[in-house]
């Protein structure tokens, strides 16, 4: 996966936008303004995703490219490093389950706009 199968994922899920809230190098992907996945366009390719606390654990003992977030809430992201060594098919699952946690903190009235 490189850096434009990763946005056009992202940017191709329902409500999602883009901006570079921080700077000119780190790409945030957001539904509804709540942030999902961010990736850094400059260094190695890499994404911070929201995961389940339970299952952010054992994805980082599993995989040895998985990492405590990096900047972020560690019990609550992850950092993928993209380097060949996890699918690509797998890290769009866990962007899914990034993007469904973010969906599910929504209001009712914000989940139903997604529909």
């Amino acid at each position: 996966m490189n850096i434009e199968e990763l946005r056009e994922y992202c940017i191709s899920k329902k409500g999602v936008t883009e901006s570079f809230p921080f700077d000119e190098v780190t790409l945030v992907f957001k539904v509804s303004g709540k942030m999902f996945a961010l990736t850094d366009l400059v260094d190695a390719l890499s994404v911070n995703l929201k995961c389940d606390p339970e299952k952010a654990i054992a994805l980082r003992e599993e995989y040895p490219s998985v990492l405590p977030g990096y900047h972020m809430n560690k019990q609550h992201w992850n950092t993928v490093l993209i380097d060949g060594s996890i699918s690509d098919n797998l890290i769009k699952e866990w962007i899914d389950h990034s993007y469904d946690l973010v969906v599910k903190s929504l209001t009712k009235k914000q989940q139903q706009e997604l529909l």
